[in-house]
This record gives C-alpha cells, structure tokens and sequence, in this order.
C-alpha cells in the first residue's frame, strides 16, 4: 500500500478537471487529479465552448491556442461545403458573427448583441482538453492516469482516499477531494449528495462517421423532420439524431455503426448508408443539479455537480466557470487565509447559473418535438427572433450567460458581473485587461489615482494598476467585478474576499 499526502484532490481529468487544477496550482496549492482512463477521452463531444469559458481562457493566456484551434475549425467547415458543393460563403465576419443556437433555430445573430465580442468559441472539446492538459502541465499538476476512486472518508480534518491502480490499492490523503467526474459521478454518489431532477424522455446520438452518400444528408444545420431532428456538420462528418421515443433501454453498451445508421435514417429519411464509424455517444435529456456543491471537505464541479440535454456547449460553460470560481477560494482556504464563509459562496454563486441552464434545455426540448402544436410555436419564436432585436438578444444572453450576475449584495449594475476585455491606458500605453489576470490573482483597476494606494496591502493576491480615465473595479481571480468604485467600499471588499492584510 503507497500513501500520498497533497493538498487537493481532483477525480477526473475532463476540462472542468483540468481547469479547476491548473487553477489551484497557480495560486502554489499542490493537487493531484485522478482518472479512471489510459488517455485522453477521443469521443466526439461538445463542438464548442461559451463566451463566459473563453473569457476565462483568455485571462490565462490560452487565447492565441484558442484562435488556432478556431480558424483550424473553420477551415474544415470551407473544405466539408467544398466537397459536398455547397455554394454558400461562410457569413460575414466568419465565425465570429455566430451566435449558437436555441432549440436548432440558429437565428441567434451576434451582431445584434449588446456586446458583440463576447462570444461562444467554434473550439471541440478534444482540442480544449488537449490545450488544458498542456496548460496544466506546465504549472506542474500530476495528472495520474488508470487511477479509479473506490472509497474515502472524510474526517473532517482531511479526507482519505482509496484509489485503484494498475499497481493495486493505493492510499491516498488530501485537505479536500473534488469530484469532476462526469454525470455518473462516483464522488457524488459516495459523498451522499442529492442529485434532484427530471427523468429523461428521449434518445439522442453523436457521431463522427464517413457516409457512402454525404450529399443526401443536406443541407447543413440543424432542421426538424417528421420524426424528431437532426444536424449535419458544421465539421465533416459530424451528425446530431434526436427521437422522441423514450430514453435507451441500456445507455451501457458501446454505440455501434448500425445503431447510429439505423437512426439517421429514419431521422433524416434519407437513403444512406455508414461506411465508417470514428466516434459515437447516445445521450437523454435527463436534467439533474446537486442542491449543494459541497458536503464537509467534498466538493462537486461540471458534470458531476448538473447534468441536461447537450444543446449550445452550455454544460462545458458552466462547468469551466464552476471550476474559476471554486479555485481562488479553495486555494485560500488549504493556504489559511480565506475570509471566513469563502468556500460557501461557491455554491451560492454557481447553482443559479446551472439551474438556468437546465431550465433552457428542457424549453429546448419542448420546442423540438415533432408535433403540429410545436412547429406552431416555433415558427412564433422564430419569428420573434428575427423581427425582434430585443428578443434575439434575450435569446443570445440566455445561451452565452454574459448577463449573468452573482448576488454580492451590491446595487451597482457592474458588481456581481463578469469583466470584459477591457482596453486599459497603463504608462501612456494600451494593455488589454485580460492580459494583466494571468498570475490568477485579483485586479484593482485603478482610474482615479486613489484606488491602488488604497489596495497595498493586498498585494500579494491582488495586482493594482493606474488606469487613468477607467472605471476603477477591484476583480476577483475569476473575472467577476467585487467593488466598482463606490465610496468607502474597496475596503470591505477587499476584506471580504482577499481577508484582512
């Protein structure tokens, strides 16, 4: 029997994994991540990642990784039109003016959004994974693969882990264990968390596959049939199936071939045939959320914490933010120098945020079942979508969650809200705000010239810079505004999420 002692331990090496431990190696926390495979999971999954994820990239520098991944993305989207002879271009701006979609209506139009620039990602999650891994790496996190959570207690002082390994049993110690483990979630389930939620009414499949007829399956896009719906693209061979005819009657065995072509078939109804099969998962619209995030020194973060219907990359949006939010705060609490309270605002902020993500995917659900009531009312939506600026901006806020705001108990707009890339003038020059939070600690952003004098203290977890002209904000490690200039605030706020200096 092996034992190792660490500060955090972290069971799966999925991006929420990943993120939250490259998270807590920033702030100098020493985490190991368990998980359960050889290697990376290569499964087709999320095609995209969410405006509020990106940002949260960008802030550590994973930007220029994710422009290329992107620009690579659209360049398989020009050559599968090319090859299929589809003649339309790509729309204007590229990318960038897509706004994702709800319900299959792809009507959500970027350009019509209050902030434009804030977008979702054309990035698959095997490239992001890829990426993270890398990030990850390079602050020195172990990521221990082949390594399974059988059982743990926690003690209330630390919490022991059983793992198993290739090598057998091995004991394992840490200040807290959080469970990124997916949907099925094995710390959840030992932990005795709730896992509340609606049953699933449907089977959904993905696939990455090569067709004997490619061009009957156009045109591009999702679209509703007579039987449930469908998507085609936007990268080779990737499909989307839904039928509303019950969930799997055994989501367990691998998804084969003739499964999947016997199901694009009768969805699309076109005559085609699978003639390679690269990559498959089913899916339902189970839809369940944990009541709380933590239990003593467990915690839960993406999957493992929400489960619903794969519709817009929301799940791997909300699961990267849980991951921002709870790395600060758990790498001061292991350190000893957390607010008291700190951690438990983990829960508090982010249940919300998954809740309403749940809630959108079952609206979704009903807007796409194949019934006479339903396309009466998605011809309603759409209209509204189309016609409607305000509405399609509801739309597109609802999907990228760029509104969302966490309840600080102030009543400045601006506080509770997720910064945007600001341009900062810095020394006479200009720097991009984003680009000053790579270190993972705070920002104060000082306009007035008073404001950093002020936040010296903090210096050791919170940068201060001189931005003549700016609105002056102090900014957590995870992008939300905590103090925007108010008066005899910065203190307090300071206080209350960095401690006393």
């Amino acid at each position: 029997m092996d034992k190792d002692t660490v500060d955090v331990l972290v069971a799966g090496a999925g991006p929420t994994g990943l993120m939250l431990a490259s998270e807590l190696a920033l702030r100098g926390v020493r985490v190991v991540v368990l998980e359960r495979r050889a290697e990376p999971d290569s499964t087709i999954k999320a095609g995209g990642i969410g405006a509020l994820a990106s940002e949260a990239l960008e802030r550590r520098g994973l930007g220029p990784a994710l422009d290329a991944e992107e620009a690579a993305a659209v360049e398989g989207m020009n050559a599968m039109k090319k090859s299929l002879g589809v003649r339309d271009g790509p729309p204007a701006g590229g990318i960038r003016r897509v706004g994702g979609h709800f319900a299959g209506l792809r009507l959500i139009d970027q350009t019509l959004q209050r902030e434009p620039g804030r977008r979702m990602r054309g990035v698959q999650q095997q490239s992001l994974e890829r990426i993270l891994a890398e990030h990850a790496a390079s602050l020195g996190v172990e990521v221990w693969r082949e390594h399974t959570v059988e059982s743990f207690d926690d003690t209330g002082e630390r919490v022991k882990v059983e793992a198993r390994s290739p090598g057998g049993s091995r004991q394992l110690e840490a200040a807290f264990l959080v469970g990124c483990d997916g949907g099925r979630s094995t710390v959840r389930k030992q932990a005795g968390f709730d896992f509340p939620g609606t049953a699933p009414t449907l089977t959904g499949h993905q696939a990455l596959a090569e067709f004997d007829h490619p061009e009957r399956l156009l045109p591009l896009g999702w679209r509703r049939t007579a039987v449930g719906m469908m998507s085609y693209g936007p990268t080779p061979g990737r499909v989307g199936l839904i039928e509303f005819d019950g969930p799997p009657a055994d989501r367990e065995p691998p998804v084969t071939a003739a499964e999947v072509e016997q199901r694009l078939r009768r969805v699309s109804g076109a005559d085609v045939r699978i003639t390679a099969l690269h990559s498959a998962t089913r899916f339902t619209d189970n839809a369940r959320q944990a009541s709380s995030y933590r239990r003593g020194r467990v915690l839960l973060a993406g999957d493992a914490a929400h489960v619903h219907p794969p519709f817009g990359g929301q799940g791997l949006n909300v699961g990267l933010v849980d991951a921002v939010n709870l790395g600060w705060k758990l790498a001061a609490t292991v350190q000893g120098r957390a607010p008291d309270g700190l951690l438990d605002t983990y829960t508090a902020e982010c249940h919300p945020m998954a809740a309403r993500a749940l809630e959108n995917t079952l609206a979704q659900i009903a807007l796409m079942r194949p019934d006479p009531q339903t396309t009466a009312m998605r011809r309603i939506v759409a209209d509204l979508m189309t016609t409607h600026p305000d509405v399609n901006r509801y739309f597109g806020e609802l999907m990228s969650s760029v509104t969302l705001r966490y309840d600080l108990g102030d009543d400045d707009p601006l506080v509770g809200r997720f910064v945007a890339d600001l341009e900062l003038t810095i020394d006479g020059g200009v720097t991009r705000l984003f680009s000053l939070m790579r270190d993972g600690r705070g920002l104060l952003v000082d306009g007035d010239g008073v404001a950093s004098t002020q936040g010296a203290a903090w210096a050791s977890r919170v940068r201060g810079v001189k931005a003549p002209g700016a609105r002056s904000m102090l900014i957590r490690p995870d992008g939300c505004i905590a103090w925007a200039g108010r008066d005899g605030g910065l203190r307090p706020a300071l206080e209350r999420w960095f401690s006393a200096p």
